[in-house]
């Protein structure tokens, strides 16, 4: 059988000889798919370099300035965090496989690796990385860095000749030479040139997105676009008995491991606290039995949820599904850690033995409906079924309040306030929520399942993300806030969040009942934005949209999907939907107060600084 490898090939220059030794032995075609070699930027660059249209190479700056997402939210135990070299091994194959196909072998590296943070864990990230060498005469530096920050992966060349700049997430390479004018029409019309190469090739991604969207063409993305092609060229050497084009060839990918493995020793970093963060972990033995499990516990509410339990002396046992490393901050003999998936009979069943109280507050990351269906509904009517069947005194769901309609017309919402009636037209989370809810109501009503239900509201603080999609839709340093962000958002504390959690397992007779969590009203989009500004030091280009603007738009992309029959078509753009983004609604918590003894925040002072910034901390930590 051929073998398409994605990068990286191996972990090692020995293990690739092993894989080139069996394909070798087998007669079989042994590929390695670098991304982005294949795009049609780089094809030009390459051709203009191939075919000396640059003259002689001078230098080649090589940028992959791209934060890496795992080093703030996890999981800190992923390979690619387990040793500092690692993270060359998995994104230098890009850099170094676009250097060996340009130019050739580099000589010695010089290379400076900084901006150290440690993990939770204990592990040790290097987020920036500059590596310099030589091919020839040609200087080479290659810049890689993690850190937040305006995202750029690009090539600059420069010739003898001419240079050529390469942006491969916009798929666009223009070649900058001289013309045969006068000094200053020349700048003129070298400008004219490069504006006109933009234009043109950015016109041509475009058009391949769109006919890709529509089903015209058989492109999509540029990275897309790139994998397709290499694909493409791999199936095609196979067909017609060719060797394999020498970018995605294996002794390509060797070289590339290669070199990567040249790098990190060059580097010359210490693997001590690695190797300390990823020794086997002894858990303290637990005091007690667990009484208390809690679903999702490694999520942000989860996490807080857990803390908060231990806090106040509970025995609690958390399921999740990786590791539990996100969770080893909590190292108590209050507190264990199993492994599984809700979506599971045996685990749910393994892991509810002896338990008194669960917590459901675990929820899938879909695209499409049947995916909610699922992995987030169907798994919720068999945490319902597992409870039920193991006679736990209660079963504590959090919904959200996005299942309500909280636009312009809403008025007050309270606990008798029904779901939107046209929940099906609303967006998939805020209609799975309410589809489970419903389901556990259900076997509530008809079945005696002691159910409690908690809706949170918009839900800010540590552990949480500061760029919250509650305020407005955040792209880099862009905020489209939902409506003119002059009404109150319904904000809530993490940490009043996981009081309340904690008071709907002790307070006696509320089964069958749900609770809103919503603090007062005191901050707008408006305020929440120019606090979020100060305390980060940052600059935010804030755009007050219309909700119609975003109806539209949502609107002009069904009717794509519909006419390409794309699975999602069924959701249909409501305006409803958009509009409950403003939140315009006020929420009466009074009965969570009045029956559960909640005493959120409720304090500007205390809503911002433990709202936003704490939430804004590691944030302000990665960019430093």
């Amino acid at each position: 059988m051929h073998v398409f490898l994605e990068k990286p090939m191996c972990t090692s220059t020995e293990e690739a000889d092993e894989l080139i030794g069996l394909a070798a032995e087998q007669g079989v075609y042994l590929g390695v798919s670098h991304n982005f070699l294949f795009s049609t930027a780089f094809q030009r660059l390459r051709e203009a370099i191939s075919s000396e249209r640059l003259g002689p190479i001078d230098h080649i700056t090589i940028n992959h300035f791209y934060e890496l997402g795992q080093v703030r939210f996890g999981p800190f135990d992923s390979w690619m965090l387990r040793d500092p070299g690692n993270v060359i091994l998995e994104t230098g194959p890009h850099l170094v496989s676009a250097l060996l196909d340009l130019v050739g072998k580099p000589e010695s590296f010089s290379v400076t690796a900084d901006r150290m943070v440690t993990l939770p864990n204990g592990a040790q990230v290097y987020r920036r990385w500059r590596i310099r060498t030589t091919v020839g005469r040609a200087a080479i530096d290659l810049n890689i860095n993690f850190a937040p920050g305006f995202p750029q992966r690009t090539i600059s060349v420069r010739g003898l000749f001419g240079s050529a700049l390469l942006d491969f997430d916009a798929d666009t390479c223009v070649i900058d030479q001289r013309t045969p004018r006068d000094i200053d029409f020349d700048r003129f019309k070298r400008s004219r040139q490069i504006a006109s190469q933009m234009r043109t090739q950015a016109l041509v991604v475009l058009a391949k997105y769109a006919l890709g969207k529509l089903k015209l063409l058989r492109r999509g993305n540029p990275y897309q676009n790139s994998i397709q092609a290499s694909t493409a060229a791999f199936y095609s050497a196979i067909g017609t008995a060719q060797p394999l084009d020498v970018r995605i060839a294996g002794a390509t990918g060797r070289d590339v491991v290669a070199q990567c493995e040249r790098i990190i020793e060059a580097s010359a970093l210490d693997k001590v606290a690695s190797l300390v963060a990823y020794a086997p972990i002894e858990r303290p033995a637990l005091v007690t039995q667990p009484t208390v499990l809690v679903l999702g516990g490694a999520g942000f509410i989860g996490k807080e949820l857990i803390r908060k339990l231990l806090t106040d002396g509970y025995c609690v046992r958390a399921l999740v599904r990786g590791s539990g490393l996100a969770l080893e901050e909590f190292r108590s003999d209050h507190l264990e850690i199993v492994r599984g998936d809700i979506g599971n009979r045996t685990d749910l069943e393994r892991s509810i033995s002896g338990i008194e109280f669960v917590y459901h507050l675990a929820h899938a990351q879909c695209r499409t409906w049947d995916e909610y269906l699922t992995r987030d509904v169907e798994p919720t009517r068999l945490v319902g079924e597992v409870c039920l069947a193991a006679g736990i005194k209660r079963l504590i769901y959090t919904g959200t309040i996005d299942s309500y309609y909280a636009g312009s017309k809403a008025g007050t919402i309270n606990e008798t306030t029904p779901l939107d009636p046209g929940i099906h037209r609303r967006n998939y989370y805020a209609r799975a929520k309410a589809a489970a809810e419903g389901i556990l109501t259900d076997m509530n009503r008809n079945r005696a399942l002691p159910l409690v239900i908690l809706r949170p509201g918009i839900v800010i603080g540590r552990g949480g993300n500061p760029f919250h999609w509650g305020v407005g839709r955040f792209s880099e340093n862009v905020c489209e806030v939902w409506g003119d962000g002059r009404n109150k958002l319904p904000f809530v504390l993490v940490s009043d969040i996981a009081g309340a959690l904690v008071l709907a397992i002790e307070v006696p007779g509320i089964e069958g009942k749900s609770y809103n969590l919503v603090d007062e009203p005191i901050l707008t989009a408006r305020d929440y934005l120019r606090d979020l500004q100060e305390r980060g030091d940052m600059k935010l280009a804030v755009l007050y949209q219309p909700i119609w603007k975003f109806y539209l738009a949502d609107l002009a992309k069904w009717l794509v999907k519909a006419l390409t029959k794309h699975p999602d078509r069924i959701r249909v753009p409501s305006y409803a939907d958009w509009e409950s983004r403003t939140q315009k609604a006020f929420f009466d918590c009074a009965r969570a107060r009045r029956e559960l003894g909640w005493n959120p925040t409720s304090n500007r002072s205390g809503l911002v600084n433990d709202g936003i910034g704490e939430a804004l901390r590691p944030w302000i930590e990665a960019t430093r």
